[in-house]
């Protein structure tokens, strides 16, 4: 546990006496070394004073910037208790930027990696990649103290090299595992990682894709870096022909199978075609052995989504002006300037682009029966977003929380996102940065906002996975390929520490596989033990959710919801009529233009449609929204821009005027989590009841289960007391905005109608259409 590394209070003066190099010794141990640290240091909680602020040590480590502090923060609130972070603990890879001030010189600096600073600095701003804004004061510390810590701070936060990324020294330490005739014989884990080939004969088998194989023509990656070693292919497409056809796609990214609807339409997602003479006799032979997998031989379309949906540099920008406006500039006192501001960033619009280009696609794979190829020029990016958010809607098993950790790392982590990359861990190069991910995140959060019940896992669930990006450990995030995640698990590394504590030095050895030799097993995000207690992980459960053998109580009976087969594939699914605007705004100013766009031909005015005659995608979406929601079939979210919300708990948590005291969604959680705690002891003790009856071996009462065997955070309580709402709650439950979000103070009330439930999206066209 990392934030146990250091000593206790009684120790620290004796560490403040010795040099870096001894403490460096006394903690190598564990993988994490102290670089530099600075005591009689102030941490900001309150905006204009210093009442409140906290006094400690600040220590700068090879993973993370730390403040250790004895004093209790005021107005304390509830916060996820991560096994390799403390309270006040920041990552190194999750700050954004370094900001040094001086008072008496009127001089600030953005520090950078290998820079001089050539003032003291007096204060020392982080800003934070996940939205926090953190001040540490100088005035009682030593300045050349002061100085050698931010300078610790922006080396380390900004490293030239992967290997130098703390996953390494982590791993290192904890996570060396024998290899058997050099293949890794694998975790425990509950859930495919996608990384054999018996893994996809599953999935093959789970989606009856029977006209679908599993080749290996990648085995060592010896045909492209960024696909992975196994993938599924037509069963008419040879090996030999498909490594004939490799070398004209872009980065050799020959189409990859996704997905197969139960009517035998498949997903499928490939690279750009890098030769145009090749361009349609490559497409034929592609589009020819996609109609043999159908069993009606349906036809094959394709989606340009370079042509379709913003780019990255636009998604990048966007967010950038998400961050400067929630967390950097103060809120306004006018609460229009706010709300417009946000709608001026794009973000949503984003949001809603790619929820509508989903929608389309899942229109012709299950209302038009046939099979969709999503092209993007290296198959890395977009195709990541829509490949899973169309899965998302078609297939209850990825609302699972397991299925979900599949879906992503079958359709991201091994179809070679560039995580490294997109998430700049190197900082090398801001024009590849680009937060994919997290848009993707807001996608299935808006589904999830519009139909709670169908999923099993929860917002908190979605912003620690997100958050998760910024901890260095974990391979799903660590690199840009399979190959390099491969590659790095071989390696063997021996370190040397210098005694400045500013350097850190590594060496790679040979790269042969022994039948004795060790490798280095990356952790997966995947294995929560590894940041949560059982505990706390249940905080990922929704109580309300409603999948696949998910119990209920009809007339005092516990039953089980099933799937068939049947009732998946062929009935349309719905939601109430009051919803009729779905997909139905084609005069909207805020949609993307695209081009051959399926939903731009819908009306926007029910009063029309009689007088017109339907069109076959307009008569799906009719029957669709004319039926009761199904939450085990086919979603579609509501996608009118009134309907999609700004995720509050990503964006607006570390916010102190944005948080509502026991107020917020959290209070029907916990309400709700502690009626589904009752559900579960009551069906227990009738489990146990009716087993003793039967086998008459004992008469007396029951008892219900420990407490930890729920699956809820809250627990049932038996007094009036201990049902009613913690102190501690509030709408940025589990993550506590004191201390982690320090700028000028805010006049005004410019968040109240927003809390209240006021639209982003304000325009008057907007509004007219919501007024149908």
């Amino acid at each position: 546990h990392f934030h146990s590394i250091f000593p206790p209070a009684s120790f620290m003066s004796y560490y403040s006496a010795i040099s870096p190099f001894h403490v460096t010794s006394c903690l190598s141990s564990s993988g994490e070394i102290v670089v530099n640290e600075v005591s009689f240091v102030r941490k900001c909680i309150g905006s204009d004073s210093s009442h409140g602020d906290l006094w400690g040590k600040l220590i700068c480590t090879n993973f993370k910037v730390s403040f250790i502090t004895h004093d209790a923060l005021p107005m304390q609130r509830f916060q996820v208790a991560n096994r390799l972070l403390g309270e006040h603990d920041v990552p190194l890879a999750c700050v954004e930027q370094v900001v040094t001030v001086n008072d008496a010189k009127g001089k600030q600096k953005v520090l950078c990696s290998n820079q001089k600073l050539k003032f003291n600095p007096t204060e020392l701003i982080l800003y934070c990649k996940d939205f926090r804004i953190i001040r540490f004061r100088f005035d009682e510390a030593g300045p050349q103290s002061a100085k050698k810590v931010c300078l610790a701070i922006a080396h380390y936060s900004q490293p030239a090299d992967p290997q130098l990324l703390f996953g390494f020294e982590y791993v290192g330490k904890q996570y060396y595992v024998s290899l058997v005739n050099g293949v890794d014989p694998g975790g425990g884990l509950q859930m495919p990682l996608f990384d054999r080939p018996s893994e996809w004969d599953r999935e093959i088998k789970r989606t009856g894709a029977a006209e679908w194989r599993v080749c290996s023509i990648n085995e060592g990656y010896v045909v492209s870096p960024s696909l992975p070693e196994y993938f599924v292919v037509p069963v008419s497409l040879a090996d030999q022909d498909l490594k004939q056809y490799l070398c004209f796609f872009t980065a050799h990214r020959i189409p990859l199978w996704c997905w197969n609807h139960p009517n035998g339409s498949a997903l499928v997602r490939m690279a750009s075609i890098s030769d145009p003479l090749q361009q349609r006799k490559l497409d034929q032979r592609i589009c020819s052995a996609i109609t043999k997998s159908h069993p009606q031989r349906s036809d094959v379309l394709k989606s340009d989504l370079d042509k379709n949906l913003p780019n990255i540099q636009d998604i990048q920008a966007a967010f950038v002006k998400v961050r400067q406006i929630c967390v950097i500039e103060p809120f306004e006192e006018s609460e229009e300037k706010w709300l417009s501001s946000m709608e001026s960033s794009r973000w949503l619009e984003y949001v809603r682009a790619f929820l509508k280009h989903s929608a389309e696609v899942v229109y012709l794979l299950e209302g038009k029966h046939v099979s969709v190829i999503l092209q993007e020029e290296e198959d890395r990016d977009l195709s990541c977003v829509v490949s899973s958010l169309v899965q998302l809607m078609l297939d209850p098993h990825f609302r699972s929380l397991t299925g979900f950790q599949s879906l992503v790392q079958k359709e991201w982590v091994m179809a070679g996102h560039r995580f490294l990359d997109r998430c700049n861990h190197l900082k090398k190069n801001d024009k590849e940065e680009s937060p994919l991910f997290q848009l993707f995140l807001d996608c299935v959060w808006q589904i999830i906002n519009q139909y709670p019940a169908a999923f099993e896992f929860t917002e908190t669930y979605l912003t620690v996975l997100s958050d998760s990006m910024w901890i260095p450990v974990f391979s799903t995030f660590l690199f840009n390929c399979p190959q390099q995640r491969t590659e790095n698990s071989m390696v063997r590394s021996s370190h040397t520490h210098t005694n400045c504590g500013c350097i850190q030095l590594r060496q790679r050895t040979s790269m042969i596989q022994l039948r004795t030799e060790k490798a280095l097993r990356f952790p997966p995000v995947w294995d929560w033990s590894q940041q949560f207690t059982p505990k706390d992980q249940a905080l990922f459960n929704n109580p309300m959710y409603v999948g696949k053998g998910a119990t209920c109580v009809q007339n005092g009976a516990v039953k089980s919801f099933r799937r068939t087969k049947k009732n998946y594939s062929s009935t349309l699914r719905g939601m109430p009529s009051s919803l009729r605007n779905i997909l139905m705004d084609g005069h909207d100013s805020l949609t993307l233009t695209r081009r051959n766009s399926l939903v731009s031909r819908l009306k926007p005015d029910f009063s029309q449609i009689r007088e017109v005659v339907e069109s076959p995608t307009e008569r799906f979406f009719r029957d669709w929204v004319s039926r009761p929601a199904d939450l085990q079939g086919m979603l579609i979210p509501q996608l009118l821009p009134s309907h999609l919300a700004l995720w509050r708990l990503y964006f607006l948590r570390w916010v102190p005027e944005a948080s509502i005291p026991k107020g917020g969604p959290v209070t029907a959680y916990h309400k709700l989590s502690q009626l589904a705690d009752e559900v579960e002891k009551l069906q227990s003790q009738l489990r146990q009841y009716k087993g003793a009856t039967s086998a008459s071996t004992t008469t007396s009462t029951p008892s219900a289960p420990p407490s930890d065997h729920s699956r809820m955070y809250f627990k049932a309580g038996s007094t009036h007391e201990s049902s009613s709402t913690p102190e501690y709650l509030s709408s940025s439950f589990p993550f506590s905005p004191v201390g982690n979000m320090c700028r000028r103070s805010i006049l005004g009330t410019p968040l109240s109608k927003f809390l209240n439930g006021a639209k982003i999206w304000l325009s008057t066209e907007t509004l007219a259409n919501e007024a149908l």
